[in-house]
């Protein structure tokens, strides 16, 4: 446990005073309504929530999660991660505008504009329980499990002394403040978890037992791990760790914050948006920062941990108060931030704390507002009064965060409940891509997709049936069982399970009706030729007759390399790498004149 100094107490008390300062201060024009409590009345300009997703999915668990894969896969291994950028930008160029034409309050209430009948009205009610409880509670308890281990290893607090304290302040400013107050504490998050970010990776670098950045990058235990590209010797960590995650995963699978076709969170940004410019820019401005800015500081503190913590038994010798349950490597690096000095510690811990207030509030607000706009008010009491349903938001939200604090007692380490989200979700993907320019998917696939990826996650993983088909340890007999497929095979093959399933059951259930699709057709205007069914029924001068997808799958082309550059450049710069590092920087530099272009023509095409 560390001892903080009287500084680093002011900056740690001051940050909370003035995130529940913005709250109060919000809080009545807040509760107005529900439109304002939940989009605050879709006025936000795109810089103010781009740094919101920003800040949002800079949570107390990122930095964890991402020490934990390069301790275990090496920096590589972000490639798990990294290659949610081909639907971020998917989203920027081609569904951002989509999506706030479509005028939702909720992208579960797309659901009901997209499809008809009794089938859209199930789906609707089961997607607003089944991700705004469940897979939200899931994901937030991650976040405060982070929180937990960073309570005990730094400050040697127990887990429900963290909970108390961080999980007070959140909740309070966050039934306060509604999507407003979360999006202006939101921008002072940010920065303040950048600085303590940087600062942190700054000073670990130079501890003397690291020695400076050329003596942790040829540490033997840090030299290996340093590759931005699996070995391609490795056919089980290249297949693995990139071309699952390039050729499938990236399109396939849904994940909070990197949804196929934008979802969740981010749409619900999108949707708070002045208009589509604004939702374009703020999801591209999302994906620059979150993807080419953020990682390094992490990686670096992960890379340091590997030198003064290099097994896990190393950190419980260091940390014996720890308990064994919450043992792993994602603890290493609050286990390095506990040797920060006075002053940069409070500023650190201030940015940890803005981490974790920013994620647990988007994921509050967000996810009463699937309660209250897709489940209270549509099938509980339609005639509620805004007052009622602003109330009931905030019920909600204090219900929720008590869900999430209990299971993340019972939880072990941030990896762990990623990949159990990810293979949840797996296969569902690339119905939200497709839904939008296919006439002929029907709620029942959507509802088939949802419990085949459940069913079958669930059989691979938790019965015989994987054993059998990848593999592992018998629990009986505690024998290590050689399975008739490779263990890497397990994510494509839920995904190609679940595939084959909604596509047949799309062919073999009715289509959605014509008035149906006649009317999101009008709404939204996707264009395109898996429209020509449809719009041969709608007059001439109500059919968008240009279809910027051609032209937004080129923006998200060039986006790619152009961010990839980015971050492959800071990286060789870091390295010493610097001719790699000069050859990247140019091209990032050319590719983003050429983006800037394209863009210009894909707004003249929208507007």
């Amino acid at each position: 446990m560390i001892q903080l100094a009287t500084i680093d107490y002011i900056l740690i008390f001051s940050f909370f005073a003035l995130t529940l300062g913005i709250g109060f201060y919000v809080s009545k024009r807040s509760g107005k309504s529900s439109s304002e409590y939940f989009l605050s009345g879709r006025t936000m300009p795109w810089w103010l929530l781009g740094v919101s997703m920003v800040a949002t999915t800079f949570s107390t668990d990122t930095p964890n999660l991402v020490t934990d894969i390069v301790r275990t896969n090496g920096v590589s291994g972000n490639w798990v991660w990294w290659a949610f950028l081909l639907t971020g930008l998917l989203t920027v160029f081609i569904y951002a505008k989509l999506w706030r034409k479509s005028n939702v309050n909720t992208d579960i209430e797309f659901y009901e504009l997209r499809y008809g009948g009794k089938p859209a009205k199930f789906l609707r009610a089961f997607r607003a329980i089944y991700l705004g409880v469940i897979f939200n509670v899931l994901a937030m308890a991650a976040v405060t499990l982070a929180a937990i281990k960073i309570g005990q290893v730094m400050l040697g607090l127990s887990a429900l002394e963290t909970i108390a304290l961080a999980g007070i302040v959140t909740v309070v400013f966050s039934t306060l403040g509604g999507f407003k107050g979360v999006v202006y504490t939101d921008f002072i998050l940010f920065f303040t978890a950048i600085i303590g970010g940087v600062g942190a990776a700054y000073y670990c670098v130079n501890l003397p037992e690291i020695g400076g950045l050329h003596n942790l990058l040829t540490h033997e235990n840090v030299s290996g791990k340093l590759d931005l590209i699996p070995d391609f010797s490795n056919t089980e960590a290249l297949i693995t760790l990139l071309i699952i995650p390039l050729a499938v995963q990236w399109w396939s699978a849904w994940y909070p914050g990197a949804e196929p076709g934008g979802g969740g969170y981010v749409a619900q940004r999108m949707l708070a948006a002045k208009n589509e410019n604004h939702a374009m820019g703020a999801t591209f401005f999302f994906n620059v920062l979150h993807y080419a800015l953020r990682p390094w500081p992490w990686i670096i503190v992960a890379l340091t941990s590997i030198v003064i913590y290099p097994d896990i038994a190393s950190i419980q010798q260091a940390f014996p108060n720890v308990s064994a349950d919450k043992l792993g490597h994602d603890l290493a690096y609050s286990a390095m931030l506990t040797k920060l000095p006075t002053g940069l510690l409070g500023l650190v811990i201030a940015s940890l704390v803005a981490a974790y207030m920013s994620t647990i509030s988007t994921h509050l607000n967000w996810g009463s507002s699937y309660i209250v706009n897709d489940f209270y008010s549509r099938y509980i009491k339609k005639d509620a009064s805004e007052k009622e349903l602003v109330n009931v938001g905030r019920i909600s939200t204090v219900i929720l965060m008590v869900i999430s604090a209990v299971l993340a007692l019972v939880l072990q380490n941030a990896l762990q409940l990623f990949n159990l989200i990810l293979m949840f979700g797996a296969g569902t993907g690339l119905i939200f891509l497709l839904r939008w320019f296919w006439w002929r998917i029907n709620a029942w696939s959507e509802i088939t997709a949802m419990l085949v990826s459940g069913i079958i996650s669930i059989l691979f993983n938790f019965t015989g049936v994987g054993i059998y088909l990848f593999g592992g340890t018998d629990s009986i007999t505690n024998s290590v069982l050689t399975g008739v497929l490779p263990g890497w095979a397990t994510y494509p093959l839920v995904v190609l399970v679940t595939t084959v399933a909604w596509l047949v059951v799309t062919f073999l259930t009715r289509p959605e009706k014509e008035e149906v699709l006649i009317k999101f057709y009008k709404q939204t205007e996707p264009g395109g030729p898996g429209w020509k069914r449809i719009t041969r029924h709608i007059s001439n001068s109500k059919v968008q007759t240009t279809w910027n997808v051609p032209s937004g799958i080129l923006a998200t082309i060039l986006g790619c390399f152009t961010i990839y550059g980015a971050l492959f450049g800071t990286g060789y710069w870091i390295y010493g790498e610097y001719f790699k590092a000069s050859i990247l920087t140019v091209m990032v530099l050319l590719l983003s004149l050429l983006l800037r272009k394209l863009w210009f023509r894909i707004k003249s095409d929208i507007f």
